[in-house]
């Protein structure tokens, strides 16, 4: 186990979102007591119909396409993707370097880009955000 996969392990609310670390796998999540029922309802469910329950939500969302049943369950969600990626920060004086920045996508925007797209800006899914008003009125 790489102990840095745990910085990226959490689960967070607050009064209208809930935040998942990208490196929790379905199963762990499941198993997580702090994870809300009806979030656990809904992996079993719903995710599960095409999403293997070791899955990484990073490696899921990476690789998720607008065909997939998970993904038109994480749009009625209104699910959104924290990434760090690759920008070019041009200094007044010398020549640009590339940083790291932090974005937030919507999913549907986050699932049009291609994985040649991805892998160019250097992505690396940090957390997965889910709004608590779309979860309530979900029916599982």
């Amino acid at each position: 186990m790489d102990y840095q996969d745990n910085d990226f392990k959490y689960y967070m609310q607050d009064t209208g979102r809930l935040y998942f670390g990208a490196r929790y796998s379905y199963a762990e999540l499941t198993e997580h007591e702090m994870v809300p029922f009806k979030f656990k309802s809904i992996i079993e469910h719903y995710i599960g119909k095409d999403t293997e329950p070791d899955t990484t939500l990073e490696s899921h969302f990476y690789y998720m396409t607008p065909e997939m049943f998970s993904y038109k369950t994480y749009m009625q969600l209104k699910t959104k993707v924290k990434v760090c990626l690759l920008v070019e920060k041009k200094p007044l004086l010398g020549k640009p370097r590339m940083v790291y920045r932090n974005n937030v996508f919507p999913l549907e925007e986050f699932v049009k880009m291609n994985l040649a797209q991805k892998k160019k800006c250097g992505i690396k899914i940090q957390e997965i955000v889910l709004s608590k008003l779309a979860m309530m009125s979900f029916s599982v």
